[in-house]
């Protein structure tokens, strides 16, 4: 998952957003010479000196840079000159840097190191976030200088870039809004600012609701059937606490013997936002309406059409069709894999019918008697830092020449993190990537990619990104050994950042992965490829206290179990998906009475409930859709599944493992950002139309 704020405004979630002067009064006039957010750092690459960040800058500097964003955008808007591309366009995307800079860093901590302080702050300033942009967007002086210089574009000499970045914020400002009458767009940003405030309620609802949902246990044998390891890891003050990870499935649930302790975590997980003290629905009821209201006052009949506009996908319909024959062949997968877990159980003694607390459990005795596949088995293998190294940024090396160096004199806001800095084949500075791999009450679950400093040429900017990842960490500096699932992250985060080191946009708001959702995540799920990739492997694949390299058996294991339990997998995902779409296609006017009969309601409509699988979101605690920007989106992530496996298929076919495929590859994908149309870039690429072959191959569906 991608997570970034644009130099501008992120002109996908359009949610940052004038605040008026008044508003400022409380910020001091030497915010600026004292404010580290607020004065350019005097890092390597920019970087944020968080040597020098304290919770306090956070607030004055936000609304500083609202400030001051307000001030140069009055003066756009105002200008008496006829717009020019310079004093127009170039000026917009000029106006917001401290703003940015302030936001990227302050985004980054209240997801991945969050306290009180920053939460209040994320509570007060949302809706003037909204606000913010809606008065830029908004702004009828301003677009009456876009919309003048878009309909003489092909006349002002403007070189590709600069005339699709003049469109982008063209179109982002008619998607925005700015077509609207003047009690129209009043409503518009009442609606944004309510929107806002629910967004942030739900996210910090459900960080608590997980943190509450923990369960601890007194009696070990409760936990029968965890490692040492794990158990050292779970343990505090004689006690074992279980954490609740953001999705429906809880990863030790895969070994634990304990049936009642089975159902206790998952259903703890399960209803962790569902009523009681941290109940999120009638947030999200709020959410789903309010956007439906957007999206017809905006002219649209439903949320989703109003959001696909800038994507590949284009339209609610052309998601439906394109699973129409993805899900009965996945859950008719899942029904015959249900059937031989159901099996299972009865043949080692069970006298019970099949629940999702039970799926993991039993699959992974059907694994094993299968194909003679054991996870523990597998982690010895995948040390996080060896996989690291010798891994992730070993393939990166073999296929883009570029080269790593950790840092250990860069400031980090947490010890946990890691950096490194990247260079080109030829020696010169590409950018800094930070690791915040291991889970902590202070971050939200899931795993993400970020900027902390866009590529710009405009500005003279090169990349400093993140990734953020949640892995167990190891109990009293043991090593942390990766499931397969989380080495594939580890591959897939890595392949986010890269579509933004290699970014080579002279403007930010068209630089790196500020492209579509449905384009982001083909270069992190191209690049979970290279985990198993031979050569790769043999450079990084070594068990942690032998050195021994991972057997060829057990490598042939890992591929011949590839297809394993994907009905499951994959009409867990699908689910999700469709649960997002008849969220994000109800009309205005629908009358929600309950989100758990909803939910059902809308899994039965697209032929996806089942009740052993249940979706991998539920709506109570699906934070991609109503606590981030990927509302109406996720399908995005099955859609480039499509994508990637196909754009491997053609590295398969033309030599795999290249500087050549990898350069090929990065000058007409991962460099390009939102130059070009999505259609074309990946035809050039391919050479041909995207083919579902691939995906129904990899998936066992076909």
């Amino acid at each position: 998952m991608s997570m970034k704020y644009s130099n501008f405004l992120n002109s996908t979630a359009l949610v940052l957003a004038l605040v008026s002067c008044n508003e400022n009064q409380s910020v001091k006039n030497d915010t600026m010479e004292e404010n580290p957010l607020l004065i350019e750092s005097t890092l390597e690459y920019f970087a944020p000196d968080f040597s020098k960040i304290k919770d306090e800058h956070f607030r004055p500097a936000l609304l500083k840079g609202m400030e001051l964003q307000t001030e140069r955008v009055k003066a756009i808007a105002e200008n008496k000159e006829a717009p020019t591309f310079e004093n127009t366009i170039v000026a917009l995307e000029k106006s917001g840097e401290e703003f940015s800079r302030a936001r990227r860093v302050f985004g980054a901590l209240s997801s991945a190191h969050t306290n009180d302080t920053i939460k209040n702050i994320q509570k007060e300033l949302s809706p003037k976030f909204a606000a913010h942009s809606d008065a830029i967007y908004l702004n009828d002086n301003l677009f009456k200088r876009i919309k003048e210089l878009y309909e003489k574009r092909e006349n002002l000499n403007l070189d590709a870039e600069s005339k699709k970045l003049l469109e982008h914020y063209y179109e982002n400002f008619i998607i925005s809004g700015a077509n609207l009458s003047s009690t129209d767009k009043e409503t518009l940003k009442g609606y944004n600012s309510e929107l806002a405030s629910l967004q942030t309620e739900f996210n910090q609802i459900l960080l608590e609701g997980n943190l509450a949902s923990a369960q601890v246990f007194t009696d070990k044998n409760s936990l029968e059937g965890l490692s040492e390891e794990a158990l050292k890891g779970l343990e505090t003050e004689g006690k074992w606490k279980v954490p609740t990870f953001n999705t429906t499935q809880q990863p030790l649930l895969v070994d634990l013997k304990n049936r009642e302790t089975r159902k206790q975590i998952f259903e703890s997980a399960w209803n962790r936002t569902d009523g009681g003290k941290h109940n999120t629905n009638e947030v999200i009821k709020k959410i789903a309406l309010l956007r439906a209201k957007k999206a017809s006052l905006l002219g649209f009949k439903n949320y989703a059409e109003w959001s696909l506009q800038q994507t590949m996908v284009k339209t609610p319909e052309n998601i439906y069709q394109f699973f129409k024959d993805l899900v009965p062949a996945s859950v008719g997968k899942a029904k015959d894999e249900a059937k031989e877990i159901q099996a299972q159980i009865k043949a080692t003694g069970g006298d019970f019918k099949l629940t999702p607390y039970d799926w993991n459990f039993y699959a992974e005795q059907v694994r094993k008697a299968k194909y003679d596949l054991d996870e523990n088995e597998i982690k010895p293998y995948f040390e996080l830092k060896n996989a690291l190294e010798n891994g992730v940024f070993y393939a990166a090396t073999k296929l883009y020449g570029i080269t790593f160096k950790e840092r250990k004199d860069i400031p980090v806001y947490h010890p946990d993190v890691v950096v490194y800095e990247l260079f080109e084949e030829d020696g010169t500075k590409l950018g800094l990537f930070y690791g915040d791999f291991f889970a902590r009450e202070s971050k939200r679950g899931g795993a993400w990619m970020g900027n902390f400093v866009e590529q710009s040429k405009l500005l003279g900017k090169k990349p400093v990104i993140y990734n953020v990842c949640n892995y167990p960490k190891p109990a009293n500096g043991a090593p942390a050994l990766l499931s397969f699932d989380e080495l594939t992250t580890l591959y897939h985060e890595f392949g986010h950042a890269l579509h933004g080191f290699f970014a080579d946009q002279q403007y930010a708001s068209l630089s790196g992965t500020s492209v579509a959702r449905d384009f982001v995540e083909l270069p992190s799920q191209f690049h979970e490829n290279w985990a198993l990739h031979p050569e790769v492997l043999s450079n990084y694949a070594f068990h942690y206290q032998t050195k021994e390299a991972i057997p060829q058996s057990l490598i042939q294991k890992i591929k011949n179990a590839s297809t394993f339990n994907q009905g499951y997998s994959f009409t867990e995902v699908l689910a999700a998906a469709n649960l997002d779409l008849q969220w994000h296609t109800i009309s205005a006017d629908t009358k929600i009475e309950d989100v758990t009969t909803f939910e059902k309601e809308a899994l039965k409509k697209t032929g996806l409930l089942l009740d052993e699988v249940p979706p991998r979101y539920r709506s109570s605690y699906f934070a991609h859709i109503f606590g981030g920007g990927y509302g109406a989106g996720y399908y995005s992530y099955q859609w480039t599944e499509m994508l990637h496996h196909d754009a491997y298929k053609w590295f398969e076919e033309n030599g795999g493992l290249t500087r050549a495929n990898g350069q090929r590859f990065r000058d007409m994908i991962l460099s390009r950002g939102n130059t070009l149309d999505y259609e074309k870039m990946y035809l050039d690429f391919r050479g041909k139309e995207p083919s579902i072959e691939s995906l129904l191959k990899a998936r066992g569906l076909k």
